[in-house]
């Protein structure tokens, strides 16, 4: 019983980071008014990861404290993306044609027009496509060798909010679809985060 309270207690903690985790990312951007070192590729893996995730925990039941941070933080990615393609100047017909589409199929599985059985096939998926999500992230970081886009407090952010979902997840389901992927993420973001950290560090000793 006590261990249910303190999972209970960290799905709250984790879903009030998660009101957060890409703001500091978001405003970053504005600020420096540039897309440089951030990963589109990354951020559109991160985008299908988030949305087969909602899709998979809503179609299937699953308590809304478990997964609330997904719906949370797919409305921050819509503003982090747009951004960033209004950096790069790809804000154009194509885009707002694909964004319909997205749309459209994010609808598809809410609603169940596409069977939840697909969505069981594309979760286990989703563990791969995050992981490369942030592998095409922390590249990008390596390749420039200048974190001054990347916010550190996003990546601090995921990492606990990760580390967090462990717990609640093996003590709300014991899912070992949702845990492996949860496990790998804490990985990935920690290493971006000391990544960002390290090479913001390198600029300011300059």
């Amino acid at each position: 019983m006590y261990l249910q309270l303190f999972a209970d207690f960290l799905s709250i903690i984790t879903i009030l980071m998660c009101l957060v985790q890409k703001i500091p990312q978001i405003m970053n951007l504005i600020k420096l008014k540039s897309a440089a070192g951030i990963s589109l590729l990354g951020l559109f893996l991160e985008l299908t990861s988030y949305t087969v995730m909602t899709s998979y925990n809503y179609t299937n039941g699953y308590s809304l404290l478990s997964y609330m941070e997904y719906p949370i933080i797919l409305v921050q990615e819509f503003v982090l993306i747009y951004l960033v393609l209004l950096y790069l100047n790809l804000v154009n017909p194509g885009s707002i044609l694909v964004t319909i589409l997205y749309f459209s199929i994010f609808g598809a599985f809410l609603f169940q027009i596409i069977p939840k059985s697909v969505l069981t096939i594309l979760a286990p998926m989703c563990t791969p496509i995050s992981a490369s999500s942030k592998v095409a992230q922390l590249a990008a970081i390596l390749r420039a060798k200048n974190a001054e886009t990347i916010s550190v407090l996003t990546w601090v952010i995921s990492t606990l909010t990760n580390l967090t979902r462990v717990f609640t997840i093996w003590m709300d389901s014991a899912d070992l679809v949702l845990l492996s992927n949860f496990i790998i993420s804490v990985s990935l973001s920690g290493s971006i985060m000391l990544s960002t950290i390290y090479f913001k560090r390198q600029v300011k000793q300059k």
